[in-house]
């Protein structure tokens, strides 16, 4: 599971200190312990180490790497046990010259389980598995059509993506040549279900291989078009189950993806772009209801800050994360919530358009 909001302000901060560090030899220590294991043992094995690194030839190296192990394990007895998904630990001598002293510890809980056993002592400390914390892998299938198109996207983080787009060439509602009115119907339906049958299978084609990572389908269109293509068996097996709901509206093509989006927000309330989206329109639904109660603009902010002022911050991820994490720390001392928002959303931008930053006060301020 990927880190997410203000948290990820913080992985990405500590991973460009560590990835900014390079040791004159190999005394930097990485572990991860992973998820379910013995803290045990790894102390143990830690020990062993630190014994082993008593024949190191070179005395400033054999001591950075026997104070960074013992640093590790002095960290590690102050658990009862290994935290529930893991733990990454990264120890060693940071100083620039040969003979300084500069000891420094960082530590990471992950999110989701790790599931790598790593003991590391090299120039670098190992960050691959730290990085992926940052990669959110989830994915959702956005499906729009009516009985002439469909298009095909990904709401992938924040951002839709489009995939793949389809028109068919559904005969009018029109006689010529003297021909029926039922055979012109009967041709209408022909064409309505080789669109649906298509559809399906670019939905197969595009959807499927993405396996756990797609998290579900949402297809959206004219109500009795949605139906008929749902209720017919155009879809089955796994792509069915991958369904989590479906929405009537007003338009297709992207502004249809749009719409699906913004009526999806039941569909995906426990996502993180529900929770900006609707954080964001609860400010500009404040600035019009009460404009003294919503403020925007670094200034503003900071002003109101001091005064203890506001209940909610909204702050863009366009914003420097130095800046992020000053404002978060003046926001817990104020009793207040910040929430990150990204650039990939409609409200995302309006708000980076206000200057990436924008405040609901507990009360007006002069």
């Amino acid at each position: 599971m990927a880190i997410k909001g203000i948290e990820k302000v913080h992985l990405k901060k500590l991973i460009k200190e560590l990835s900014s560090y390079r040791a004159l030899h190999t005394e930097f220590v990485t572990v991860y312990i992973p998820s379910g294991y013995n803290l045990d043992k790894i102390i143990s094995h830690l020990n062993d180490e630190k014994g082993t690194a008593t024949n190191i030839k070179s005395a400033s190296t054999r001591k950075n790497v026997e104070s960074a192990l013992e640093k590790i394990i002095v960290h590690l007895k102050t658990y009862k046990s290994t935290p529930k998904n893991g733990l990454m630990v990264f120890a060693g001598n940071v100083a620039s010259h040969e003979g300084k002293q500069d000891l420094r510890l960082w530590y990471f809980i992950p999110t989701s389980p790790l599931n790598q056993r790593v003991y590391r002592c090299d120039k670098n400390f190992m960050l691959d598995a730290l990085t992926n914390y940052l990669v959110d892998e989830t994915q959702y299938g956005l499906v729009v059509l009516d009985r002439r198109d469909a298009i095909l996207a990904l709401l992938k983080n924040k951002a839709i993506i489009t995939l793949q787009r389809t028109h068919s060439e559904v005969p009018g509602k029109f006689k010529a040549g003297g021909q029926s009115a039922q055979r012109f119907a009967r041709l209408r339906e022909g064409a309505y279900r080789d669109h649906f049958k298509k559809v399906s299978e670019y939905m197969k084609e595009q959807f499927l291989p993405l396996g756990n990572n797609l998290k579900g389908i949402i297809i959206g269109g004219p109500g009795v078009t949605v139906n008929d293509f749902l209720n017919k068996d155009y879809i089955t097996g796994d792509l069915k189950r991958k369904i989590i709901g479906h929405k009537d509206l007003s338009y297709t093509d992207m502004f249809g993806l749009q719409e699906l989006l913004d009526r999806s927000e039941d569909l995906l309330h426990n996502e993180e772009i529900a929770i900006e989206k609707n954080a964001v329109q609860d400010f500009f639904q404040q600035f019009r209801d009460d404009p003294s109660k919503a403020i925007y603009g670094m200034d503003e902010v900071n002003r109101a800050l001091e005064m203890s002022a506001i209940k909610i911050l909204l702050v863009s991820e366009s914003i420097d994360e130095d800046i992020v994490l000053d404002l978060e720390e003046k926001v817990i001392a104020g009793g207040s919530t910040l929430r990150l928002i990204s650039t990939e959303t409609r409200e995302g931008v309006q708000l980076q358009n206000l200057g990436g930053i924008a405040a609901i006060l507990r009360f007006p301020i002069q």
